[in-house]
């Protein structure tokens, strides 16, 4: 009787101890994980901040204004179905920036003289002017969530320039100096994703042309990034870490392992990710693919595909990996209308993009002319809806649609 008690008391005893096992390997309830903000393509490395500007269905444009003591860039929110002002950000233009070129000071590069020029009397500092070309040097002034805004700062009498930065909503002489050395050559001022540092290209006692980045909090030491060539072409800064690329229309897959971009003497307009800092050469593209008829690059459609205007004046799909066709022509304007369309981004769906009609070589058109932007469908054949606010002006650009 007693050894069978035992035998007894030994299962129970084992179950007990299953029992406690199992209860103990149970998994502990996990707390909720709050939804991401929508990523900048090719920069989802980078956890950003929840706001109008970070949110998808969201898309973004910025404008220059000027007055008599005052400059400022104002960076909007919109919802893309109602055309409704989400938020309004404003980033005031220190006097010592650089925002326009004028006789008696030596020319400055930097994106910001592009969106604020207000008239095509004003020369763009990069040469090409087309939108495609514009929108995206112009994106590059902000991080990823539009909170901070790269300079270039002249000092007084034009002998020295820096890069620096203002923060949204701060003070008209309430920005960031770099740098006090004297001597700097410092241009094409762009932000990085994080908005943790400020890249630009500068030239060495030397001679030689570099890409550098400072720090836009401590003690801001110059960090040389890698080759330049020169001041003409613009830089965008991606990735994590991040990196500079110097070139014209880059653009990032939203896989981020390519990218659309041209620079002179090179063949192609898609091409792999730089692994390293540089300028866009011969020798530094990957895996080059040339857009046949490809005069403008709006943005990327998926992974594989391109979104492009072409010779004709038509917009096109284009196939990243051939080069060829992809899709039938899109027309947005006539041949006989006596206008032009000229594409700034495309939505992060791929489905629709948007345009600018003005006349020929003439974005700006009259003074206080109104504006005509369109968001087009890239599937050929459907129909286009305008574009319409108080707000948008011939010298609206349109940065990014979330």
């Amino acid at each position: 009787m007693r050894s069978a008690l035992t035998g007894k008391a030994v299962v129970l005893a084992v179950l007990a101890v299953l029992c406690v096992q199992a209860c103990s390997s149970q998994p502990k309830e996990e707390k909720p994980t709050p939804e991401p903000s929508a990523p900048y393509r090719g920069n989802r490395g980078y956890t950003l901040p929840d706001s109008p500007f970070t949110r998808e269905g969201t898309v973004v444009t910025a404008s220059c204004s000027m007055g008599a003591r005052y400059a400022a860039v104002s960076v909007q929110a919109w919802d893309p179905e109602r055309w409704e002002l989400r938020e309004e950000r404003y980033f005031p233009i220190p006097t010592d920036a650089a925002f326009s070129n004028y006789p008696g000071v030596e020319a400055v590069n930097s994106p910001l003289v592009d969106l604020c020029r207000q008239t095509t009397d004003n020369p763009s500092p990069y040469g090409v002017d087309d939108l495609e070309y514009m929108a995206p040097r112009i994106r590059a002034l902000f991080d990823l969530a539009f909170t901070r805004m790269a300079v270039v700062l002249r000092e007084p009498g034009g002998e020295a320039t820096h890069a620096g930065l203002v923060e949204n909503g701060a003070d008209q002489d309430d920005f960031v100096r770099l740098s006090d050395a004297t001597g700097d050559d410092e241009q094409n001022a762009v932000m990085s994703p994080d908005g943790r540092s400020v890249w630009f290209t500068y030239t060495t006692p030397a001679g030689e042309h570099r890409i550098g980045s400072r720090a836009a909090e401590g003690g801001h030491r110059l960090s040389d990034e890698g080759p330049a060539t020169g001041h003409d072409l613009p830089l965008t800064v991606s990735g994590k870490p991040p990196h500079a690329v110097q070139a014209n229309m880059v653009r990032l897959a939203p896989g981020g392992h390519r990218l659309t971009a041209t620079a002179p003497k090179v063949f192609g307009n898609v091409f792999g990710t730089l692994h390293s800092s540089g300028p866009l050469t011969a020798r530094s593209a990957r895996v080059a693919t040339l857009l046949s008829g490809c005069v403008g690059i709006v943005g990327w459609i998926g992974d594989d595909r391109v979104l492009c205007r072409t010779s004709s004046g038509s917009f096109r799909t284009m196939d990243a990996r051939t080069g060829r066709a992809a899709g039938a022509p899109i027309d947005v304007v006539g041949p006989r209308d006596g206008t032009v369309a000229e594409g700034m981004l495309v939505s992060a769906d791929g489905e629709k993009f948007i345009v600018s009609v003005h006349r020929p070589n003439d974005p700006y058109g009259e003074p206080g002319g109104s504006a005509d932007f369109r968001a087009v469908p890239t599937t050929a054949g459907e129909e286009a809806t305008s574009i319409s606010h108080d707000f948008l002006t011939t010298g609206t650009v349109f940065l990014d649609w979330l």
